[in-house]
């Protein structure tokens, strides 16, 4: 937690050498090696009192854990950008499990960011998945993210508390303003 205590926007690098990435639609995320554009970009929230944090696009949408497979019939989840509105906080929510010099971020539901491989659909996706113990030293790499700090702030910052960030998304939805608006 304390590497992104102390940064204000970030990058995250996969095993494979390549980055989380903002899709220009504003809603995907996917994997890409050029770390060059403003796409590669999170900005850091932290959430007062807890140890998780929020990922912001450079399109102020957050990193979000759907329940939706991917691809159908498949144990991994979708992972999207989106606002807030009457959702449940959590899925917002990333706890970063330090491993070595590397994070895990992990759902509050227990499942992993996992940048995927292979053929397509799954060529340069994203998703949240458990680890099958069996397979946990090949599926332990998988997960584990280099954080590369972009910007680090002059102090401490940290997003509102759950209820008002629940709040303030629905002041948003009614005005339509943006979260940093508030922050």
């Amino acid at each position: 937690m304390e590497l992104f205590e102390k940064a204000q926007t970030i990058r995250l690098r996969s095993y494979n050498d390549k980055y989380l990435i903002a899709g220009e639609d504003e809603e995907t995320v996917y994997q890409d090696r050029n770390n060059s554009t403003k796409n590669s970009l999170w900005t850091v929230e932290l959430v007062a009192g807890r140890d998780v944090i929020r990922l912001k696009s450079c399109y102020g949408k957050y990193l979000t854990a759907t329940n939706i497979p991917f691809p159908p019939k498949v144990t991994g989840k979708r992972v999207i950008q989106s606002l807030p509105s009457n959702q449940d906080a959590s899925i917002f929510e990333w706890e970063p499990i330090r491993d070595g010099f590397q994070v895990k971020l992990k759902t509050l539901w227990g499942n992993y960011l996992r940048p995927n491989g292979g053929l397509p659909p799954w060529r340069n996706s994203i998703t949240h998945d458990i680890v099958v113990i069996p397979q946990w030293n090949r599926s332990q790499e998988k997960i584990l993210w280099d954080v590369e700090v972009a910007e680090s702030p002059r102090h401490k910052r940290t997003t509102p508390s759950d209820r008002s960030f629940s709040a303030s998304q629905q002041l948003q939805n009614q005005q339509g303003m943006s979260l940093q608006d508030f922050i």
